[in-house]
């Protein structure tokens, strides 16, 4: 049964040293990628271009070539000697190729509306977000504003201290003058300010 054991041992061996452990899948490395049937491609690069061409369906001069271009097919299949002409009639293959057409171009829009509609909820977002801190901003600097006023309720102004002066000269005056008797303040009596807080 011991012999059994060691020989379990030998053939994994434990620790840091195990390198004859089979392992299913290293961690510290990564996975090789796996092979898709389906090919891959760039989603961003892909709806750029649907953007580009969202944008050519929708102008103008996008119009005027599809005019241009059915009408030199209907005139070409109408006026043409009949072995040249490649589309009789009822234009089949001119019906096949505008409903291909429309085909790619409604997937096409509709991408490029979606990645709008992705790109409008970003910068909504950003707005939002900076909207908020604008009014955060705002109402603190209000609340500043507010301490900065109750502050200077209690400060001595300039008018104040000048209107104090203008009282004390003319108590000084009245004093030099002989009108008035001079005020007594509580340190000048003689018997002193702590008699008088008693």
């Amino acid at each position: 049964m011991a012999a059994d054991r060691d020989s379990v041992r030998e053939r994994h061996p434990a620790g840091a040293t195990a390198a004859g452990r089979p392992r299913a899948g290293r961690l510290d490395q990564p996975r090789a990628p796996r092979r898709r049937l389906l090919p891959e491609y760039d989603p961003e690069a892909f709806g750029r271009m649907s953007e580009r061409i969202a944008r050519f369906i929708g102008t103008g001069r996008f119009l005027v070539w599809m005019t241009v271009v059915i009408l030199v097919w209907v005139l070409w299949n109408v006026a043409a000697p009949r072995h040249l002409r490649f589309d009789e009639y009822p234009f089949i293959f001119l019906t096949l190729a505008l409903s291909l057409q429309a085909s790619y171009a409604a997937p096409l829009i509709l991408l490029a509306q979606n990645r709008q509609d992705d790109r409008d909820r970003v910068n909504l977002e950003q707005d939002r977000k900076q909207n908020e801190r604008s009014i955060a901003d705002t109402e603190y600097l209000t609340r500043e504003i507010a301490a900065l006023r109750t502050g200077l309720g209690e400060v001595a102004t300039r008018d104040w201290i000048r209107s104090e002066l203008q009282d004390m000269m003319k108590d000084l005056e009245e004093l030099r003058d002989g009108h008035r008797e001079p005020a007594v303040f509580p340190a000048d009596h003689p018997r002193g300010r702590d008699m008088d807080d008693r």
